[in-house]
């Protein structure tokens, strides 16, 4: 899933190359991806873009006053083509749900794997229109986003931070790998309670935070949008590696597997040389 850091990427990538250049055509591939439907997305043909912006994981293109808003989810992705093809996409016959032509003759795809489909697709007027927009949290890269903001979303939320990090109505753009990375910067375990850390905690927490996504926003831009996958996971510190050794101690880096996820985490950095139990709701191993 693509997050923060990679979006920031796509946004990017996006602006130096579509604003000034009109919307020549609109190809819905899938129905079922586009949650508004007044205006249809081929109300913006002829209008002209003027810019990429983000927010959490959605991105936003603005053109003309309307706003083509979308969010990847989980197996979707952004395929751009300087050139793309003249065959237009058949709907329910291509694995492409939605593309975008330009008056140049460039374009974008966006595309989706798997059979959970979660990639969303909006028309509106003002990003605050799409509910998942109008419920986000602050951004954690923002200027505005202070320790003391950041201490005050913990203050009393019984929630374990891990899952508090992910929750986009508490903070915007952080998923299941920067999670992860960030818990192992800050020698915590995923299962630490937020309301139960102290400031030292919080500080090293906040401190992790902005530095991860800072470099992997600095690691990310300037990368095509088709090697920012690849670029991700080889920038990676724990998510997704687990069997192999910890970049800081050595140690292997272990898995806690749930129904649909994955968490991996450093029993030495993180939780006192204690494995966590690999199991739903799983506790400190006593």
């Amino acid at each position: 899933m693509p997050e923060l850091p990679e979006v920031q990427a796509l946004v990017d990538f996006l602006d130096v190359r579509l604003p000034g250049l009109a919307v020549a055509d609109v190809e819905v591939g899938s129905v079922a991806v586009l949650k508004t439907y007044d205006p249809p997305p081929q109300a913006l043909a002829g209008s002209i873009v003027d810019s990429v912006s983000r927010h959490g994981k959605f991105l936003d293109v603005d053109v003309d006053g309307l706003h083509l808003v979308f969010h990847l989810a989980r197996a979707g992705w952004l395929r751009w083509s300087d050139a793309l093809a003249a065959t237009r996409i058949r709907p329910g016959k291509s694995p492409i749900a939605l593309r975008v032509r330009m008056s140049d003759g460039s374009g974008f795809d966006l595309t989706e794997a798997g059979t959970k489909k979660g990639l969303a697709v909006y028309l509106v007027a003002d990003p605050a229109e799409v509910p998942g927009v109008a419920a986000l949290g602050p951004d954690p890269l923002a200027l505005t986003f202070t320790r003391e903001v950041f201490g005050s979303l913990l203050a009393g939320r019984s929630k374990q931070i891990k899952g508090l990090l992910r929750d986009q109505s508490v903070i915007a753009g952080i998923g299941n790998a920067y999670s992860d990375e960030i818990l192992h910067v800050a020698k915590m375990s995923p299962f630490a309670t937020a309301a139960k850390l102290d400031e030292a905690a919080v500080d090293r927490l906040y401190d992790a935070l902005r530095t991860t996504l800072a470099r992997a926003v600095l690691a990310a831009s300037g990368k095509p949008a088709a090697d920012l996958k690849d670029a991700k996971r080889g920038g990676m510190r724990v998510h997704g590696r687990a069997g192999q050794p910890c970049p800081e101690c050595g140690d292997v880096v272990r898995e806690v597997s749930f129904a649909d996820s994955a968490l991996q985490y450093c029993a030495t950095c993180q939780t006192g040389g204690k494995p966590l139990a690999d199991r739903r709701l799983s506790r400190l191993v006593k």
